[in-house]
């Protein structure tokens, strides 16, 4: 079993790109082990008030820190041709040799539909992203062997070609998924699984859909990376922590798919549907480290190996304070 690694959640749609690098440095001297940084092109809300392009991010990041880093999570199938990010994880992996993980999941409207192209229904969604799954499997294969690679599928073409810069060791895959089908596929073509705050018993059903793709593809699932992240609102209040909630993080506290609104301003309308109790069981809102540490243990000893602290407020310094001296050192496997 690998050691449990608690990082940090760099919210690329709340903090402008210098101040994300800093904080993830911030939060590395403190104890966190390493960084997801959001892949968004519009925030969630206005409130939140930027997007940054994450590949530019996660290189400073990697300048300024140690530790392991990724994207938490790019779609692979909309604004980019696979291949394209291919090429940036295999390009920051070159760089930051065995720190790299790619991060991919299947979009959202909110930032993909901004290039102008069909939006489709969610199976296509998914569908799209394994076939984009597996050209940057194939990508990377084939470059580590000295090999071109070609591809002509329902959704993607690729012409012969390679990755002329790429690691030696190819950056491991994870996955986001929230649902059965999709964790079972994950097993099977992916290295690992990355997903949200959910009831265990949801998690556990997918961390067992995962597994059983696994051993399908002759895989160990033991050793495959089990990756989650984790929206959280601590202020030294209670009040505080759910004012912070409500007007940085109104989107978690929305009960629906979100996955075909296409702007921030239409989010910003339905956030003034959302009230304090809407963020029962979705998110931990409290003013006690103590309440916070024994809500990730639950992740904890369901058996992720690296969970990522999101904090929706602004006091990222004064929590990545606290959480380091009160939290981090609590939590065990």
């Amino acid at each position: 079993m690998s050691e449990l690694q608690i990082g940090y959640a760099a919210m690329l749609e709340q903090f402008a790109p210098a101040e994300a690098v800093a904080l993830s440095a911030y939060a590395e001297e403190h104890g966190f082990s390493g960084v997801m940084a959001a892949d968004h092109f519009q925030p969630w809300v206005p409130a939140q008030g930027e997007s940054s392009f994450v590949w530019s991010v996660l290189a400073a990041i990697g300048e300024r820190t140690k530790g392991d880093m990724g994207p938490g999570v790019t779609a692979p199938t909309f604004r980019w041709h696979p291949a394209m990010v291919a090429q940036a994880s295999a390009t920051l992996a070159s760089m930051y040799p065995g720190r790299h993980w790619l991060g991919l999941g299947s979009g959202e409207a909110l930032n993909e539909h901004i290039v102008g192209g069909y939006w489709p229904e969610a199976p296509e969604r998914i569908n799209r992203m394994f076939e984009a799954i597996e050209i940057i499997s194939k990508l990377f294969t084939a470059s580590i062997a000295g090999k071109d690679v070609k591809h002509s599928g329902q959704f993607f073409k690729l012409e012969s070609t390679r990755l002329w810069t790429m690691p030696e060791v190819a950056p491991e895959i994870l996955v986001a998924t929230a649902g059965p089908v999709t964790a079972k596929r994950a097993g099977r073509h992916a290295d690992g699984l990355i997903t949200v705050g959910a009831p265990l018993e949801k998690i556990s059903m997918l961390f067992g859909k995962f597994d059983d793709g696994a051993r399908e593809a002759g895989k160990d699932p033991s050793t495959m990376p089990k990756v989650l992240q984790l929206h959280m609102s601590w202020a030294e209040t209670d009040e505080e922590a759910m004012a912070n909630a409500l007007h940085e993080w109104p989107n978690g506290g929305m009960k629906f798919p979100k996955g075909d609104i296409r702007s921030p301003f239409e989010f910003e309308q339905m956030a003034k549907l959302v009230r304090p109790e809407d963020f029962e069981g979705r998110m931990i809102i409290s003013a006690d480290p103590d309440d916070h540490r024994a809500y990730i243990q639950k992740f904890v000893d369901l058996g992720f190996d690296k969970i990522y602290l999101h904090n929706v407020g602004r006091n990222q310094r004064q929590w990545i304070d606290v959480f380091g001296r009160d939290v981090l050192p609590k939590l065990a496997r």
